[in-house]
């Protein structure tokens, strides 16, 4: 218990650590006019052939997009995008890993819905970045060493993906479902469990700070000479600190095949690794972790599922708009909305993901023939998963704008 106990920590302040950086990046293009007009000038063509509801794009098994684009599809982008940044916003965890499974349930085809998430991520690193105001806490050995580990992990992740899609599409939606069903089960289970401590004042508090020293296997990990050895930390630590590039590549390739599966920056994985696992400072950490998300983001989306035609830009751009309008709204809503609240929410939101994506499951296996239900109990089966999901994000959208218009004012007063 107390190791599944660990993991959830290590999972949470990973999520946390993305949304911090989500935040941070978002905040940076809305404070940004030029920013601002970059992004009007990439949407208008989009918006364009949105609205007159233009034909044809991409079709068949290897360029995997719809072959009809409407406005209903950038609209569902859009609400997508601002659900997410509604969640990373105003829960500061999280928000990134329902958007694959949304995309998902709004029937995109997992590999396109992957691909599509990695290129967002990648889209709004390269237009929001604040790399260059961090560059010297960012330790340039650490940072090669993890880039040669994550850049491969991304070729082994995206080889993953591909090859199950080529070998059979529903095979890829499986085990994509089949990941993320797992991921936001552990993670819901646990963050309920938090909310009813928290509810019954046995939690200590909502403070996510991690441990204040070097954990007992970071230093363990540290006295194995292995060369090449990376020294680290100079500034923070007399003499520095040194670990060898073998761990580093190796934690690289860990955060790259997981970037590649399922869709995500790798930021959210790579803060608690480098901090309880290789022991480095926070402020090294954060400058690092801005550097990776820019390159394995875009080694993921390009590299390995937009030259294969598995990236719906569309799609991306409006879930970018999106997103940027939720963070926004959902940072402000943290003023004015009861912190167990939103952790109730946050719990909630996780576990209506995972029964979105453990409901598809049943029919996947059916259509592969490895288990014989009928037809109409697998179709019961995820229509509640996708009415569960929906109605979860609907409320917790509804609920969050309902009290930002209504305390308009007072965010007016204290801004």
């Amino acid at each position: 218990m107390g190791v599944l106990r660990n993991t959830y920590e290590f999972m949470k302040s990973a999520s946390m650590a993305h949304a911090k950086w989500d935040y941070e990046v978002s905040m940076s293009i809305i404070r940004n006019k030029k920013r601002l007009w970059v992004l009007f000038f990439m949407l208008l063509p989009i918006l364009l052939v949105s609205f007159a509801d233009a034909g044809n794009m991409l079709g068949g098994k290897t360029a995997y997009a719809p072959a009809f684009y409407s406005t209903n599809i950038f609209m569902v982008s859009i609400a997508i995008g601002l659900a997410a940044g509604l969640i990373t916003g105003c829960i500061g965890a999280g928000g990134g890993f329902i958007i694959t499974p949304a995309l998902m349930a709004a029937g995109v085809k997992g590999i396109l819905a992957v691909g599509t998430d990695v290129f967002h991520i990648f889209a709004k690193a390269i237009m929001g970045t604040t790399v260059h105001k961090k560059l010297g806490n960012v330790s340039t050995k650490l940072a090669m060493a993890f880039l040669v580990g994550s850049a491969g992990g991304t070729f082994i992740g995206g080889a993953i993906n591909r090859l199950l899609y080529d070998k059979d599409p529903i095979l890829s939606e499986a085990f994509i479902s089949l990941v993320y069903a797992i991921l936001l089960g552990f993670l819901g289970v646990y963050a309920l469990m938090d909310f009813w401590k928290s509810r019954h004042g046995s939690a200590g508090g909502d403070a996510h700070g991690g441990p204040a020293g070097t954990t007992d296997f970071a230093l363990k990990l540290q006295k194995m000479n292995i060369p090449p050895m990376i020294k680290f930390d100079e500034d923070y630590v007399e003499g520095g600190k040194k670990i060898s590039g073998v761990f580093v590549a190796m934690g690289g390739v860990i955060v790259g095949i997981l970037a590649a599966i399922m869709g995500v920056g790798g930021g959210f994985i790579t803060f608690p690794m480098f901090v309880y696992t290789f022991g480095v400072s926070t402020a090294t950490t954060v400058g690092t972790d801005i550097l990776q998300i820019i390159f394995t983001a875009g080694l993921a989306s390009i590299a390995q599922y937009a030259i294969y035609g598995y990236v719906f830009y569309t799609l991306a751009m409006g879930m970018l708009i999106g997103s940027l309008i939720g963070i926004q709204v959902g940072a402000l809503t943290t003023k004015v909305v009861k912190g167990i609240h939103i952790r109730g929410f946050y719990a909630v939101s996780i576990i209506a993901g995972f029964i979105n994506r453990a409901a598809t499951l049943p029919k996947k296996m059916v259509e592969l023939e490895y288990i014989s239900l009928s037809k109409s109990t697998i179709n019961g089966i995820e229509m509640v998963g996708n009415v569960v999901f929906w109605i979860v994000v609907a409320i917790f959208g509804l609920w969050i704008f309902s009290k930002f218009f209504s305390n308009v004012k007072a965010l007016r007063e204290e801004a």
